[in-house]
């Protein structure tokens, strides 16, 4: 991708740039955890690569242990405590972009849907996208979805 992205909080005290680079594509993740950590019934990630970003302003930390044992580190505004962006510690070098701080979240569409089994009973997935009941098998389904490799029919 080539425009660079950029984002901040609610209350406008943290902002963030995304140089151009590494983009993975957008998901919906409707975990429970997903949906306890944004107060909604899922969560839109972006990857980008962690090198890639630059925030401004005041940021504060959490850290969560996953039910697959790895660690989250969670990034928020410190004023307005919206989240910004969560690594991971089994990416490393990679960031999940909150995609709802983006300015131009509108134009992201989820390539995939992740924990659907667990999804609340209103949300409906379009029958072209797909969707999971748990999460990708391995790392080369994650690739797969994420557009890391194309597939082997196209």
């Amino acid at each position: 991708m080539t425009d660079a992205l950029e984002g901040g909080c609610l209350c406008g005290a943290t902002r963030y740039r995304v140089a151009p680079g590494l983009r993975l594509a957008p998901y919906a993740c409707h975990c429970t955890e997903c949906q306890t950590r944004s107060g909604s019934a899922f969560g839109i990630q972006l990857g980008v690569a962690e090198a890639d970003l630059e925030v401004t302003g005041p940021t504060i930390e959490g850290h969560h242990a996953q039910k697959s044992g790895a660690v989250a580190r969670i990034v928020a505004c410190r004023d307005c405590l919206t989240r910004l962006y969560t690594a991971n510690d089994r990416r490393p070098g990679i960031v999940n972009l909150r995609a709802g701080t983006l300015d131009t979240s509108a134009s992201l569409v989820p390539a995939f849907h992740i924990w659907t089994a667990s999804r609340q009973p209103w949300v409906v997935i379009p029958v072209d996208v797909p969707a999971l009941a748990g999460q990708p098998a391995d790392a080369a389904e994650w690739a797969e979805l994420l557009g890391l490799r194309r597939s082997k029919d196209g």
